[in-house]
């Protein structure tokens, strides 16, 4: 029997990209690690999702749940490789920047020699559903 396609026109592809490979020795989005071949993990996933609208005829809404430290990259890899899914409206989801806290003080913590160690890791998403 033929699959259900109705739904598709309702389902996202949502892919968790927030998390930086920093313990890999990267400064980059984990998924811009090259995996097999010349393809990254996101190559991957964009081949998957072409794949799948091909596959069923369905525009199946595809999005990235980034990080401020992953979407420039994750961005720019789109544009340059995948232009026609760069292009799509709401391409991507930006999780939230929260504050380190002092222990004290419960205040938010300030270090001025690296402001940007003010903020918590990316890569802790906020989804709800």
């Amino acid at each position: 029997t033929e699959p259900n396609t109705d739904l598709l026109s309702e389902t996202v592809v949502l892919k968790l990209n927030g998390g930086l490979g920093t313990g890999m020795g990267l400064d980059k989005a984990k998924s811009l690690l090259t995996v097999k071949g010349n393809l990254t993990f996101l190559d991957l996933t964009a081949k998957q999702v072409v794949k799948m609208r091909e596959d069923f005829k369905s525009n199946v809404k595809f999005m990235l749940m980034n990080s401020f430290s992953t979407s420039e990259d994750t961005l720019n890899f789109f544009k340059e490789k995948y232009p026609a899914l760069a292009g799509e409206d709401g391409l991507e989801l930006m999780q939230n920047k929260v504050p380190k806290l002092n222990a004290e003080t419960f205040e938010p913590a300030t270090y001025e020699p690296e402001p940007d160690n003010e903020w918590c890791p990316p890569g802790h998403g906020d989804l709800y559903a």
